[in-house]
Order: C-alpha cells, then structure tokens, then sequence
C-alpha cells in the first residue's frame, strides 16, 4: 500500500486472488435445480467477495408468483461460499425467500440491497430468464464447461439452433408449484 492509497482501497487490496470461477455458474444451477428454470423470472449476481481462492456472493432471484400473478414476484437470495483448495471445491449456499414485490419496483429493490450492503456489494449483473429455460442455458453456455457442475441437470438441453439467439418470452408466466 502506498502513502496516497484512497480509503477502501486497502481492503480491496486484500481481495484480489483468482477466487472461485466455478461458483457463480453452479450457484445459478443450483437456482434451476432447486426453483425450477422456468419459475425463474430474472436473476441478479453481485460481484462477489473475493479474498485469494475464496470467494462469497449473493445472488438475488425475482420467482413468478404462485396463482400467476403477472404484477408481482417472489424475491430470494441465494448466498454462497465457496473455496478452492488443493483437496478440491468447496461451495456452500443457502437460498432464502424474502416476501413478494411488484415487478415495477425491482430496480429500486437491487437499489436498496446495494445501498445497504455498504462498500461490500457492486452494482448487479442482471440476467433475464423469463420463465424460459434456454435463456437460462444459454447464460450457462457462456462459462467454461469445465466450471459447470456435472451432476445437476441443465436448465435446459442445449440447443445447437439457438445458439447466440434469444429465444423468445413466453407469452405467459408459468404456474409455479408450491
């Protein structure tokens, strides 16, 4: 650290290291297992927390609500921790639900987890699903194969045609079981 080190820059300083590559992706299938890809209307991963092969995140979920209510949705949080040793991987999550809100007021939701969070959170990266599983994919399809956990499913089959495609939303959302 130099004399003309800002505040905060020490602690980012601390938390530079490759961290853990494979967490986001299967903490995304991990959602897709869990939740369902096509309950799964957008997804939020803040920059994680990295400190050398460490690495803890959060990542929020806007869920389609039960009864097919197309104004509002249920919101979760998955928090992850996971570390890379020489023994393997190691990742912990635990997915939580937070209440129901309005699709109108989502942004100011990320807005406020960001506010909270201090220094400690970045801004988002949101991922559109809307309830299709091969939007989910094909967010998927862009890691390294190698990061993707093997023994869970795919949120969707890869699809060769639809590669670099959007396919498009369905026209209404999805029934989400209990």
């Amino acid at each position: 650290m130099t004399p003309h080190t800002r505040p905060g820059e020490r602690e980012r300083e601390r938390e530079r290291g490759p961290g853990v590559p494979e967490a986001v992706p299967r903490g995304v299938q991990r959602l897709a297992a869990r939740l369902g890809a096509e309950t799964v209307d957008r997804i939020w991963i803040f920059p994680p927390l990295v400190s050398g092969r460490r690495e803890s995140g959060l990542l929020a979920v806007s869920r389609y609500t039960p009864g097919d209510d197309p104004e509002r949705r249920v919101l979760l949080a998955l928090r992850y921790q996971a570390e890379r040793t020489g023994r393997g991987l190691t990742l912990e999550s635990d997915l939580e639900e937070h209440g129901e809100a309005p699709v109108d007021r989502l942004p100011r939701v990320m807005e406020g987890v960001v506010r909270r969070a201090g220094s400690e959170l970045g801004d988002p990266r949101e991922v559109e699903v809307g309830g299709d599983p091969l939007r989910l994919w094909a967010f998927l399809a862009d890691f390294d194969p190698e990061l993707l956990d093997p023994d869970l499913l795919h949120p969707g089959p890869p699809d060769p045609t639809m590669q670099g495609a959007a396919p498009p939303a369905p026209a209404t959302a999805p029934e989400v079981a209990g």
